[in-house]
């Protein structure tokens, strides 16, 4: 074979390959972008419950992967310090996990989208305050437009947009010690999880009115289903951010929030008075001056972090 067509090949599976890591990721950020249509079905189960639940399940599917894949030597291998952060990482991911469930199950659906808009905001921010990291002119413009928006939207709710800054806050903090802890998501996952199960398998079993039974093989099922729906997107992005360029991963990344914003306004019928669409045009406004900078500057590094 000539080297022009082995060329020819190489070129032609490159780009079969990434074909199929926007497709990956498309389907990950679709799926955590219709979460709000899938936590509501969980009722009459509390937020809490929920949680427990979701960290149980997540573990038993997770579990089930690695076994598959044959894959635990990664946990000899695993330092104290690593395992640390990790379980840091496990509180502030349930901390996440939680304020979400709440939020899409209390009427705040569109809230918890504008915490996923201002996540990347947030995340370099804490590049700054942590990690010594400067920013370029634009970066700061879109990191103070981002912060006159969340001044905006405190007016229009009358109140600071807690679930949404605790949503940003909880997982920017988290995605840093993601960093840190350099490990693969499946195994991280599993480490988290295994973290909070006991506190959470307590939970479920000696809250004073679950619904595990009692209603339902629909309802099991549904509560057990939490586990599948939060470890499949988390493989299809695996796939797909070894696929793809970071920046092309950027992007598809506001898919998640975009479909949560629309899920709440249109089949949630939350409000959205005039005050609240210019907070979250000015917060759209930052993202695409953000974005667009990221694009030109593809050598720097670009924070990305999963949905919920």
């Amino acid at each position: 074979m000539s080297q022009k067509r082995r060329h020819s090949l190489r070129y032609s599976d490159a780009v079969s390959d990434m074909r199929r890591g926007v497709l990956y990721g498309i389907t990950a950020y679709v799926i955590w972008g219709l979460f709000p249509l899938y936590w509501p079905l969980l009722k009459p189960a509390g937020s809490i419950e929920i949680l427990a639940h979701r960290i149980i399940w997540s573990l038993v599917a997770v579990g089930l992967i690695l076994v598959v894949r044959r894959h635990w030597g990664w946990v000899r291998a695993l330092k104290a310090r690593t395992a640390l952060v990790l379980a840091v990482a496990a509180v502030l991911v349930t901390i996440n996990w939680g304020t979400y469930i709440y939020a899409v199950n209390s009427g705040h659906t569109i809230e918890a989208a504008l915490g996923y808009f201002i996540n990347p905001l947030v995340s370099v921010l804490l590049g700054v305050l942590v990690l010594r990291e400067r920013l370029r002119p634009w970066q700061w413009a879109a990191v103070g437009t981002g912060t006159a928006a969340v001044g905006i939207l405190a007016l229009a709710y009358g109140r600071p947009p807690w679930i949404a800054l605790t949503l940003a806050c909880s997982f920017g903090t988290y995605g840093l010690l993601k960093k840190y802890a350099n490990t693969p998501s499946a195994e991280s996952l599993t480490i988290e999880t295994a973290v909070l199960f006991v506190p959470a398998l307590a939970y479920a079993v000696f809250q004073p009115h679950p619904t595990f039974t009692g209603h339902g093989t629909g309802h099991l099922a549904l509560l057990i289903s939490g586990g599948v729906i939060t470890a499949v997107p988390l493989m299809l992005f695996n796939s797909s951010a070894t696929r793809v360029p970071l920046t092309v991963l950027g992007m598809l990344q506001y898919l998640a929030p975009v479909l949560q914003f629309l899920i709440g306004l249109l089949v949630q019928h939350e409000a959205m008075p005039a005050s609240r669409w210019v907070g979250f045009l000015l917060v759209w406004a930052a993202l695409a001056v953000f974005s667009v900078d990221a694009v030109r500057a593809p050598g720097r590094r670009v924070t990305l972090d999963c949905s919920p």
